[in-house]
């Protein structure tokens, strides 16, 4: 089970994750930033990354950028994630983020999901039948 976080460590990393979001279209069938996450693993380090859409509707949402920034570090351990768009809103995790997170470590079902500024809940209560 991770260590429960603090007020301030979370007002810290939702602040950090909406610096991230900045929308920036690089093409008419591209925008990307318009959200932003942070992953603190196991291990204290912090990974980042931002949603990319195209118009043909492949794309992938900040979460998968923050995790494969964190497999880059040999690292698949969570302790804490959030995701917030550019409006400073805290988004909770997709389905597909949620499952990805668990299979990419099945640990990860204790990592802290950050919900809002009151609210940090288990990946594993987000999770059916886990």
């Amino acid at each position: 089970m991770n260590a429960p976080i603090t007020k301030e460590e979370q007002s810290a990393i939702i602040a950090q994750a909406h610096e991230l979001a900045r929308p920036f279209v690089s093409s008419e069938d591209c925008c990307a930033a318009s959200v932003g996450s942070v992953i603190k693993s196991a291990t204290g380090k912090t990974h980042t990354g931002v949603c990319v859409e195209f118009e043909c509707g492949i794309g992938f949402c900040a979460e998968h950028s923050a995790v494969a920034e964190m497999l880059k570090a040999r690292e698949s351990r969570i302790a804490v994630v959030v995701a917030v768009n550019d409006q400073g809103q805290v988004l909770p995790p997709c389905g597909r983020c949620r499952e990805m997170m668990w299979q990419l470590d099945p640990a990860n079902v204790d990592a802290l999901v950050v919900l809002g500024s009151d609210s940090v809940v288990p990946l594993g209560e987000l999770l059916p039948h886990r």
